[in-house]
């Protein structure tokens, strides 16, 4: 039972992560994406609570915890963009919008790009950033 509650979680976390990151990239509102995990969240959570099978409650409650917190992800993902945290999506036109309201938001994928072996110094985080606009 613990291998499959494990599997289980470790396959839930990694595909919302995935699928929070790609459609909250591509949507040009992230409403509908959210309300849809958040729904199958309550769904799921509310079928593991009528399951009388341990292990199919187990399971179906860790994908609908999972579910609605992915729903939440989806406004905490728009505000890694909107900080710079997060790259943004110049083709969305919500992102857009972001770009050109918040000048902390970047089209830097910060985690893709070479490492100098040291931390970067203010004036080096600006030109990268001045760039990336």
């Amino acid at each position: 039972m613990g291998i499959i509650c494990a599997v289980t979680t470790f396959l839930n976390v990694w595909l919302g992560h995935v699928a929070v990151r790609f459609l909250e990239a591509r949507m040009v509102s992230i409403k509908l994406p959210a309300a849809c995990f958040g729904t199958a969240g309550v769904l799921l959570v509310t079928c593991a609570l009528i399951s009388s099978s341990p292990a199919i409650s187990a399971v179906l409650g860790i994908m609908g915890i999972i579910a609605m917190w992915d729903a939440y992800e989806f406004i905490r993902q728009q505000h890694r963009i909107i900080k710079g945290y997060a790259p943004a999506n110049p083709d969305n036109p919500r992102h857009a919008k972001i770009l050109a309201e918040h000048v902390s938001a970047t089209l830097i994928h910060w985690l893709k790009r070479e490492p100098i072996g040291r931390p970067l110094s203010a004036d080096e985080i600006r030109t990268i950033r001045e760039v990336g606009r």
